[in-house]
């Protein structure tokens, strides 16, 4: 089992910058890759980005392309997501998401929200 734990959501102003954190324990070692998704009001959640837990590689939704940075530290066992020049319709509770090597399961985080005031 993986525990996720979610912080640094909070309200910033259109064009700032946040940084999102995801803290994994437990079975750490049997993740095969982290991804943030986000859940606006009345909208599908979507994914914003992955990354794969040993080899680092990464993927962007389009419209977090250039603007948003996933990266991991395997030491600390955390999965930043580096959000810049944000945009109103960023705003969203934002998950990680931990999924483990050779199985289906998918563990989740409670959320945090972002909130990009104009």
């Amino acid at each position: 089992q993986v525990q996720l734990v979610e912080s640094g959501g909070g309200l910033v102003q259109v064009g700032g910058s946040l940084r999102l954190s995801c803290a994994a324990s437990g079975r750490t070692s049997t993740m095969y890759q982290v991804r943030w998704f986000r859940q606006a009001p009345g909208k599908d959640r979507e994914l914003v980005a992955r990354i794969n837990w040993s080899g680092g590689s990464t993927y962007y939704a389009n419209f977090a392309k250039g603007r948003f940075t996933i990266s991991r530290d395997n030491a600390k066992n955390t999965v930043d997501l580096q959000m810049n020049s944000l945009k109103p319709e960023d705003t969203a509770v934002y998950y990680c998401a931990a999924d483990l090597a050779g199985t289906s399961l998918t563990y989740w985080g409670q959320g945090t929200q972002v909130t990009v005031s104009s």
